[in-house]
């Protein structure tokens, strides 16, 4: 057990600061933690896949719109984007789980007395691990929580280990518009485990926007493509793009469609991402 991240049976509203950190900190306005919350809202996709994967699916009563993994997510109409108190409340939440605290939603909880877990984007995979563990603790499930982590971290030596790094660099693409990730993002790390370097990096932001022009100058070695399935991106479109031809992702068919979800969450399926990488890498 993690001393410091026991959230059971205390009196405390849990959040994180905003740069990430992975420490719980205690808020001056605190609410009771029920030793296992028996009706979870969660607003918070990341949050959602790893409360499934503890064993804690049957706590749920409600996820966000987002929340799409697993299926049998309690999948509703409420948005992490516009969280609406009243639609929150509804629920009688024992524990709310979210990443971002938009319209002041942490303290509107405390307000009605709900308590809420607030974990920010992970921004490292050391910094997910600890929030899965987190977020077992917080909902009576510690041990499960040990257990996936540790099951994650052998599966991530595992697929990392069998394939050879290499000095490579890569275009992941966000969307249509070119929005792509430095290698210092979340996934940027995922790629630098096998090696991968990208192609913005020194652009100055973890997730800038490209140009063709851009892109083409730079040459990547492979282009990932994480907006299949969103915005209808295909393989065979990205080589008739102006110049794209001329690349060596393009040339040697090392362009990817992967998938979109696993590309922008640090939930339990980060293990599955850095799998795929690895098979993408080791074909080629």
């Amino acid at each position: 057990m993690r001393p410091t991240e026991i959230l059971t049976s205390v009196a405390v509203l849990v959040a994180l600061t905003a740069s990430g950190c992975s420490t719980p900190e205690s808020n001056t306005d605190t609410t009771t933690v029920a030793e296992r919350p028996d009706s979870i809202v969660s607003l918070s996709p990341s949050a959602t896949e790893t409360l499934f994967a503890v064993g804690a699916g049957d706590q749920v009563v409600a996820v966000d719109s987002q929340s799409d993994y697993p299926a049998n997510a309690p999948r509703t109409e409420l948005s992490a984007y516009t969280p609406s108190l009243e639609a929150i409340v509804e629920y009688e939440p024992d524990l709310v789980i979210a990443s971002d605290d938009i319209g002041g939603l942490v303290a509107a909880l405390g307000a009605a007395d709900v308590p809420v877990l607030l974990l920010p984007a992970a921004t490292s995979i050391d910094d997910a691990y600890s929030q899965i563990e987190q977020v077992a603790d917080a909902v009576g499930h510690p041990d499960e929580g040990d257990v996936l982590v540790d099951e994650m971290r052998s599966r991530v030596d595992t697929a990392v280990a069998g394939v050879p790094a290499r000095d490579a660099t890569y275009f992941h693409e966000l969307d249509s518009m070119l929005y792509t990730v430095s290698s210092d993002s979340f996934i940027g790390q995922v790629y630098g485990l096998f090696g991968l370097t990208s192609i913005a990096d020194g652009a100055g932001s973890d997730y800038p926007q490209m140009s063709d022009e851009g892109v083409v100058a730079a040459d990547p070695d492979f282009v990932f493509l994480a907006d299949s399935q969103c915005c209808g991106v295909t393989v065979e479109s990205v080589s008739v793009r102006p110049g794209w031809a001329t690349t060596t992702a393009v040339r040697e068919g090392q362009v990817f469609a992967v998938d979109e979800d696993m590309s922008s969450r640090w939930g339990p399926r980060i293990a599955d991402q850095v799998e795929s990488v690895a098979a993408i890498l080791g074909q080629n």
